[in-house]
């Protein structure tokens, strides 16, 4: 197998902090004429995770099909370690689909009791690390994952390894584990995550190369996984102006899973971004209804503003507010940050994720909240870092733009702004309406006119007069 991944710059290396599950404790008062000792505390017992993995489970989608014939064939106890495992891979399966993370934690009890009865078993490995992976706990899954290739070192396991290393900011080790990945195995799993890393850092066209043939490897009998390639590859294709490419393999995705919810996200953003407010928020509910994550959440109250439904916009971000902390922390602070709400929130919730991941945009969350925060001398040290990498990504040279204006620098102010301004159509309303004061802010700077590419012209004229309502 050739060298399918090229030269890559380097990155940092983060740490993880683990979750912690507390008791509760009930206390009742003695009787007024008695000196007895109040019972002792109540303590939540944790139940056994076989147990929680063979609960009754409903649904009749084809993952739940799944879970109760695997569920059925571990209480028989015919081949009762295969048949753990495949369960616990079906929890796996329900998660994607669902977008619902405690079918990760019924995986995780499935290969808690694998261990059990074989300890340090791969198949167990491999699931609790897709599991740590998944739940964002990355330094466990690294551990994991580097036990797993030191013990066999297959495919998965170098794949595995390769993702908690890239989330952690360790480009050139997840390099690495993803080329040994490929060699082993080069297939829809490989090509996708050197798509992934290409994009990551700077290739897109050779990102847009890869994931073509995760999308020619792609199974109709896989639709989950058929449908995320399809949605990426239109994602990179519209980073690089191929609209037409790009619609059509979003409609491809959502032909394989109909309200797929990424698809579904990256459509609404199409149609928004064109003044079809009206199908965006169709769209956009529809996603949102599935996978109320934040990003999701944003995006649709972005919609509500635009078609001038602000009650609605409100109570959706009431919703965002409530729980945008716990859902998606990093999303949650670019969210605050990009309104001018709750700046030191915002810094902290992106403080807290670098500890846990030091990639690229959790380096550019924080330094977006930090410049929120008039912090811009931090600001600008975490941009520099966040973007190092040389990442495609429109939000990310919309950051940096703004940071360097207010920090002064000009001459790296107006690269990015060009940068970001020919590539406005990939971000919010609000974001675009930021990006479009920016010339001013620019030429106030020195006294001087901001010269335009005929690009970013293009897009800064077209932006302004449909902001104008022309």
């Amino acid at each position: 197998m050739k060298t399918l991944i090229r030269h890559l710059r380097p990155a940092i290396p983060a740490v993880l902090s683990a979750l912690t599950l507390t008791g509760c404790g009930l206390k009742t008062a003695a009787p007024a004429t008695t000196r007895e000792e109040p019972p002792p505390p109540l303590r939540a017992t944790a139940p056994d995770p076989l147990s929680l993995a063979l609960a009754p489970h409903d649904g009749d989608g084809l993952a739940d099909q799944e879970i109760r014939r695997f569920q059925e064939q571990v209480r028989s106890g015919q081949n009762r370690k295969a048949a753990l495992e495949r369960l616990g891979w079906a929890f796996v399966a329900k998660a994607q689909e669902s977008f619902d993370t405690g079918f990760y934690k019924l995986a995780e009890a499935c290969a808690i009791t694998l261990d059990s009865g074989s300890p340090g078993c791969p198949e167990a490995l491999l699931l609790r690390g897709h599991v740590f992976q998944n739940l964002h706990r990355f330094k466990e899954a690294e551990s994991l994952a580097r036990e797993l290739v030191a013990q066999r070192g297959l495919s998965f396991d170098f794949g595995l390894l390769g993702d908690t290393l890239m989330e952690e900011g360790r480009t050139k080790e997840a390099v690495a584990a993803y080329q040994s990945m490929v060699d082993i195995r080069p297939d829809l799993q490989s090509y996708s995550r050197i798509a992934h890393i290409r994009w990551l850092t700077g290739d897109l066209e050779g990102a847009i190369e890869m994931m073509q043939a995760a999308v020619s490897a792609s199974s109709p009998r896989d639709t989950d996984s058929a449908a995320w390639v399809n949605s990426r590859l239109a994602g990179f294709e519209l980073q690089a102006g191929r609209t037409k490419e790009a619609r059509r393999n979003c409609e491809t995705a959502l032909e394989l899973r109909p309200d797929y919810p990424p698809a579904l996200l990256f459509r609404g953003r199409m149609l928004l971004a064109e003044g079809d407010t009206a199908g965006a928020i169709a769209d956009l509910a529809r996603a949102v209804q599935q996978n109320p994550l934040p990003e999701y959440q944003w995006t649709l109250a972005e919609a509500l503003l635009a078609a001038g439904r602000e009650p609605e916009a409100e109570q959706l971000e009431s919703r965002l507010h409530r729980h945008g902390a716990m859902n998606d922390p990093r999303t949650y602070s670019l969210y605050l940050a990009t309104r001018g709400e709750s700046a030191e929130l915002a810094v902290r919730l992106a403080t807290c994720e670098l500890v846990q991941r030091e990639d690229v945009f959790t380096l550019d969350a924080l330094a977006w909240a930090l410049a929120a925060a008039g912090r811009i001398e931090e600001a600008s040290s975490y941009m520099d870092r966040a973007l190092v990498e040389g990442t495609h990504d429109a939000r990310l040279f919309f950051h940096a733009a703004v940071i360097a204006t207010r920090a002064g620098r000009i001459d790296c102010a107006t690269t990015w702004f060009t940068r970001a301004a020919a590539m406005m159509d990939l971000l919010l309303p609000s974001e675009r309406e930021q990006l479009l004061k920016l010339p001013d802010n620019l030429a106030g700077s020195d006294g001087n006119k901001t010269d335009l590419p005929p690009s970013a012209a293009t897009h800064l004229s077209a932006s302004a007069l449909a902001a104008e309502g022309k």
